[in-house]
């Protein structure tokens, strides 16, 4: 049977290096709760390097081209009725 008294004998740490292991972990986590929102910001700043953001023009060019192909999907789609690509037509002229 597997019990502690057993798994001890194969880890050769005294109570002291459990005691600085532990120093350790608590140091550590102590450090990334002190410095959370300056880690936060650095890793956004490192996403904004890599991926910048698109300026307010781009993102409204974008969502005019994706509903612009959205209606032409609509209008080409076998499903619509007359009137539906009416409304369509009429939707398209006005974006």
């Amino acid at each position: 049977m597997f019990n502690f008294v057993s798994a001890t004998q194969f880890l050769p740490l005294s109570v002291g290096d459990a005691l600085q292991v532990l120093l350790a972990c608590a140091l550590v986590v102590g450090f990334l709760v002190l410095f959370k929102p300056l880690l936060r910001g650095l890793a956004l700043a490192a996403v904004l390097v890599v991926k910048p953001k698109l300026t307010k023009e781009q993102r409204l060019q974008r969502r005019q081209m994706r509903d612009a192909a959205m209606l032409k999907r609509m209008m080409n789609s076998h499903r619509a009725s007359p009137s539906e690509a009416a409304e369509l037509q009429a939707l398209a002229s006005r974006a």
